[in-house]
């Protein structure tokens, strides 16, 4: 059994999830064996709110180069939690 810490990695900043979070959704990185139950329990124990829905996403990794070599970046799982009315993440605010 995995701790909060340890399935929410990151919280993601780009631009579609700050347009997100107009509508009390936030983006997070997680552990790739983490499953809904258990990143709506780590966000709700972390950030103190009350979680309405979780969506998760495989992200593939990418091909990269350096030189000659040739290799990829890791599959690693999103997950876009939407909040209950009234709900909002202040840390995340930014």
């Amino acid at each position: 059994m995995y701790s909060a810490r340890e399935i929410i990695i990151r919280p993601l900043s780009t631009e579609k999830s700050s347009r997100l979070k107009e509508f009390r959704q936030y983006t997070f990185k997680v552990l790739k064996s983490a499953n809904k139950i258990e990143i709506k329990k780590a966000v709700e124990e972390i950030f103190k709110v009350k979680v309405k829905k979780v969506r998760i996403l495989n992200m593939k990794g990418k091909p990269r180069r350096m030189g000659i070599f040739s290799g990829r970046t890791s599959n690693w799982k999103k997950a876009i939690v939407s909040l209950k009315e009234g709900e909002r993440i202040e840390s995340l605010e930014v």
